[in-house]
């Protein structure tokens, strides 16, 4: 029996699976376990199940003799060290495929939420602003028919892009490291679905964005840092772009005072991509599936390394 400790509360039953193998230590806060708590409880822990708020470097790993195994709450890792890991033999892995689908279903609820300026709209309502049935207002961008822009053409790019047909939308799609100048100038709609890397670091940055239609509408729910979140908001502000809905951000959470939430037809959601009960569930058992493996010696169902 090995020790586990697992950062967060988890939805379904996964951790009571892992409890049943082995001893189990579980966050209890709605706030991730800080850097020296975290610390802690790895120092002396064989398996971690942790978030993508939870950093593990190098130096966390080091602290940590006894650890054999990460298993990551998530599609992306770019919170963990995999080359340190992977030197100091640590199994990593994480929770693809069940979570596409969820979040290829926000990212088009995104992308109509801001074609149609729904946020604007449900806000007057509820404020005593509908007066009547005005020709003139909230008028949006037409989605039938437009052209959609889709930057990361792997498993959750191309379920945008199966939404996108319903639609009858023209898809453009260009994978990890393939230019994109002349989507960014085609597209009514850009959607990122590529992982977090250096070369994806504000990719979106505002030369990006002067590329694109001044009625274009961007959409993230990839990973904040892809956007140069200070170029979105001039963007919007000057018009340059027409409107921007994000899923995630830089950082995480962004505080409410941050000018960002001020900018013209913005939609910032909390990183709901993968909030739907039974994505969420299965993610947990993917998790625990990893980490079982791992401490029994076996390759993880999902190894990142």
């Amino acid at each position: 029996m090995a020790r586990c400790f697992v950062t967060r509360q988890l939805p379904g039953g996964a951790v009571d699976r892992l409890r049943a193998a082995h001893e189990v230590e579980v966050w209890d806060g709605r706030l991730p376990p800080p850097a020296d708590e975290l610390a802690a409880r790895a120092a002396t822990a064989a398996g971690l199940l942790t978030l993508l708020t939870d950093t593990i470097d190098a130096s966390l790993l080091e602290r940590s003799p006894a650890l054999r195994a990460i298993a990551n709450y998530a599609v992306g890792f770019d919170n963990i060290d995999v080359d340190a890991a992977t030197a100091r033999g640590i199994a990593v892995g994480n929770t693809p495929d069940v979570l596409t689908d969820a979040t290829a279903d926000l990212t088009f609820a995104l992308l109509m939420a801001a074609a149609r300026r729904l946020p604007e709209a449900i806000a007057d309502a509820r404020d005593g602003d509908w007066l009547t049935w005005e020709p003139g207002r909230y008028l949006g961008a037409e989605v039938h028919g437009a052209t959609l822009g889709i930057i990361g053409f792997g498993r959750i790019g191309r379920a945008v892009a199966q939404r996108a047909t319903g639609f009858e939308m023209t898809v453009i799609g260009v994978g990890a490291g393939e230019p994109v100048e002349e989507l960014l100038e085609r597209s009514d709609f850009v959607s990122l679905h590529c992982p977090l890397t250096p070369d994806t670091y504000h990719l979106i940055d505002a030369a990006a964005l002067a590329r694109m239609r001044p009625t274009a509408i961007l959409i993230n729910t990839a990973r904040g840092p892809i956007v140069d979140h200070d170029a979105v908001r001039a963007a919007l502000v000057d018009g340059t772009i027409a409107g921007a809905a994000l899923d995630v951000t830089d950082p995480e959470p962004l505080p409410a005072t941050d000018p960002l939430y001020d900018a013209p037809n913005i939609i910032i959601a909390p990183h709901i991509g993968s909030a739907t009960r039974a994505a969420r569930e299965k993610m947990a058992d993917l998790a625990v599936d990893n980490l079982l493996a791992a401490l029994d010696g076996k390759p993880m169902p999902n190894p990142v390394n």
